[in-house]
């Protein structure tokens, strides 16, 4: 199909992908630290990848399972045209849905749903919390309840995104809250929070400090839907910020499903960039 072979000998193209991966990081605005590390968390399983050419350019595709669905996964495509040779390849294999990681626009990709991103801002100076706002370390009491209400919230916004069914989205909840959170309240490096007006708590904080060099990762930074509409979404930005110098850090990185459009109006206002950008589609 359109001239397009598997190759062997898969040293040309890595060495051009990491380099235009590392590219994508600096331009972003990450240290040179931070993108080295992206790149190693973006090439992992790298050797189980199938490469292919057509003289011009490159396609890295993968087969996996994820959360029990055949997946196929698109790493790279700078084939004209080579798209479809790469969704085929997946299909012939099983896939039922086809996932990339992009960084910069969504070119070819722009018909794929996004399903979720990783956004980034850096922290300068002192952040200062806002005017009426008290924060505090949430105790070990409330953690509990805390710990429902964060995962039950993460199961929807996951169907929310469109890419897995709810059991699906409950299996991958419960594996990421048991790897993030091993200790529970007490995983080192993770901090929680209530922020609190007038005495009410009106949102909590979630965030690990030292995710990866110079960035706090914010979990979460919850505004109770009761509360919502009065600023107080703007105030939790303030808080991640506040968080991210504290714990030491100069930047914050999170994360925001697909769907969840008044979340990213915030982000984007707020100056959070997309470092990555997850799309797919059913096949």
């Amino acid at each position: 199909m359109n001239g397009i072979e598997i190759v062997p000998d898969r040293h040309a193209w890595r060495s051009g992908f990491e380099a235009r991966v590392l590219d994508g990081y600096r331009a972003a605005g990450c240290s040179e630290p931070l993108a080295r590390a992206l790149l190693e968390r973006a090439v992992r399983g790298i050797e189980g990848w199938t490469v292919a050419t057509d003289g011009t350019g490159w396609i890295a595709v993968e087969v996996t399972q994820d959360n029990g669905a055949t997946v196929g996964r698109i790493h790279d495509l700078t084939v004209p045209r080579g798209r479809g040779w790469a969704e085929q390849w997946c299909a012939e294999r099983g896939a039922k849905r086809v996932e990339v990681r992009l960084t910069g626009g969504p070119g070819v990709f722009a018909d794929y749903p996004v399903r979720g991103q990783n956004r980034m801002c850096a922290v300068t100076g002192r952040p200062e919390l806002p005017a009426g706002l008290t924060v505090r370390r949430l105790t070990e009491e409330e953690y509990p309840a805390w710990y429902a209400g964060e995962e039950a919230a993460y199961v929807a916004d996951i169907v929310r995104a469109g890419a897995l069914t709810p059991e699906q989205a409950r299996a991958k909840s419960d594996e990421d809250f048991a790897r993030h959170l091993p200790q529970g309240y007490r995983t080192p490096g993770h901090a929680f929070y209530a922020m609190e007006v007038d005495g009410e708590v009106v949102g909590t904080g979630w965030v690990n400090h030292g995710f990866l060099p110079g960035v706090t990762f914010g979990f979460s930074l919850e505004v109770y839907e009761e509360h919502r509409g009065r600023g107080y979404g703007r105030a939790a930005m303030a808080v991640g910020a506040w968080a991210t110098r504290q714990g030491g850090d100069e930047a914050m990185m999170l994360n925001v499903f697909g769907g969840n459009e008044v979340a990213m109006r915030l982000y984007d206002s707020t100056g959070f960039t997309v470092l990555d950008e997850y799309r797919s589609i059913d096949l």
